[in-house]
């Protein structure tokens, strides 16, 4: 596959205008690499369990949350990073104060997911 640079743009992929909310596939420029953009001031906000068929990386660039991943359950902070491998139900809440800000990793060239809770 021939692949050039590129630059994508914030109304691309932003879901809000003032916020890092959205996502990005990276299929789209060739890449497979999928980046999700969370953001919420809402204490216990964030996806109910699900699960993918690839591996995801979790970057906290803000706040904190609590992260269940298969059978594990623990706090994660801003600048730590929470590895959820391919196939493991998973989730996370806002425990607050304040905001939490996540980027999403997902290795995959799309977003596929699998709710489990509804």
């Amino acid at each position: 596959m021939n692949r050039s640079p590129a630059l994508i743009k914030r109304s691309d992929w932003a879901r809000e205008k003032d916020q890092w909310v959205g996502r990005f596939e990276g299929g789209a420029v060739g890449t497979d690499v999928t980046v999700l953009f969370f953001s919420s001031d809402r204490v216990g906000s964030g996806p109910k369990l699900h699960l993918h068929p690839y591996d995801e990386l979790f970057i906290i660039r803000q706040g904190r949350a609590r992260f269940t991943v298969g059978d594990r359950s623990f706090e994660a902070e801003a600048g730590q990073i929470v590895f959820g491998p391919a196939d493991v139900p998973h989730k996370f809440e806002n425990l607050g104060p304040g905001r939490l800000e996540t980027t999403d990793i997902h290795l995959n060239d799309r977003f596929i997911q699998t709710d489990l809770e509804g």
